[in-house]
């Protein structure tokens, strides 16, 4: 069955290949976006449409299909919403500013554009009768994951202090006796405890989409993001993932910095897998049975090291090998792993892009970049 489905942050790294996959499943898209779309490296005219801008960053330029309908707005713009959501069955909201930017002077934006333009979005559906919603959320709602105390058990810790870090103690420790805490996987049923303004404006999408669904009788997918990287990913911007960091580092020949000792666990998905959790979870919210609201974690279900991801893209390009700085972030985590078991068994999802041929991919953009 064909369905039509507006896809808001469409031009975007994510939003860009959760359109292939609607279009490759043969659903009818219109896409959102403040950015205009660049022409599908495998259209024709393609080579004659790039920008010389293109050319300084390969892969990371925003492609969506040149067949798709394309709305260039911002998504708090209601009259644009209103317009794009005519003949609308389903959306799909990846617009949003991400990261966790340069200092807490960005507050004002995030919340502008994630959650003034999520309300803005909702009450625009709520008034077209579009009762369908794939939402982008992402995995720093839980803040730190998984801890646990030999001694006292399942303990959340605190934020961790500056005077811990400063001496080289990353480690979350038990706030009962003060020893490090040993790290286990999160489900989506743990307690929210965001740690940056990024993490407090997903949450709170998630909050106005579960009100939205209660007041209307829609379904809402929440998809809670890992750390995605593949291509199209953003460079040379304090907005990016530690993916795109590294790699800009090595496109330019630069040794790669690894904050802390490296040790923190992360769970790298290839954003195509992405997709099609995205895929999955519209045919899920299209079921009229569907709920109101249900979370679903998205990761590789394999947990990696930030130092192990560095070491790996300098191995594969051979560049110059990681510096562990011992710097740290205020606002960043320790570790964080969540289990993809309930997007797995409920939605018969399963990543397909391995870590080692995800990032072979990815160095083959950072070998092209650093050839230009």
């Amino acid at each position: 069955m064909v369905v039509r489905i507006l896809v808001t942050g469409a031009a975007g790294f994510i939003g860009s290949h959760v359109v292939e996959a609607f279009t490759a499943d043969g659903h009818a898209v219109t896409g959102l976006d403040v950015r205009a779309p660049s022409v599908s490296a495998d259209e024709p005219g393609a080579a004659d449409a790039a920008a010389p801008t293109d050319r300084a960053a390969p892969g990371s330029d925003h492609i969506i299909p040149a067949r798709m309908r394309h709305a260039r707005a911002d998504v708090r713009d209601a009259e644009a919403v209103a317009a794009a959501l005519r003949g609308v069955d389903l959306v799909c909201h990846q617009a949003a500013m991400v990261g966790l930017g340069t200092g807490f002077g960005d507050a004002p934006q995030y919340v502008s554009r994630n959650d003034l333009g999520t309300a803005v979005l909702l009450a625009e559906m709520a008034a077209a009768g579009v009762r369908r919603l794939v939402l982008a959320s992402s995995m720093v709602i839980y803040g730190e994951g998984r801890y646990e105390c030999p001694l006292h058990g399942i303990r959340r810790p605190g934020p961790r202090l500056v005077a811990d870090l400063e001496v080289g103690r990353y480690e979350p420790r038990c706030p009962d006796c003060g020893v490090p805490l040993l790290t286990g996987v999160v489900s989506e049923d743990a307690p929210a405890d965001p740690r940056n303004v990024y993490g407090a404006t997903k949450l709170m999408q998630e909050h106005l989409a579960a009100s939205w669904a209660r007041a209307t009788g829609g379904a809402v997918a929440a998809l809670r993001y890992h750390n995605v990287y593949g291509p199209r990913m953003p460079v040379d911007t304090p907005y990016a993932g530690v993916a795109a960091i590294f790699r800009s580092a090595l496109s330019r020949g630069e040794v790669p910095r690894v904050f802390e000792d490296g040790a923190q666990l992360r769970d790298f998905v290839h954003v195509r897998d992405v997709a099609q959790a995205n895929a999955v979870a519209a045919r899920w919210v299209a079921d009229p049975v569907a709920g109101a609201f249900r979370a679903f974690n998205v990761g590789s279900g394999t947990p990696r090291t930030v130092g192990e991801l560095a070491a790996e893209l300098s191995r594969v390009v051979g560049g110059p090998q990681p510096k562990v700085t011992g710097e740290y972030r205020l606002g960043d985590v320790r570790h964080i792993v969540a289990s993809s078991e309930r997007l797995r068994s409920e939605l018969c999802w399963c990543p397909r892009v391995s870590f080692a041929d995800g990032l072979a991919e990815f160095s083959c953009l950072t070998t092209q970049e650093r050839a230009i």
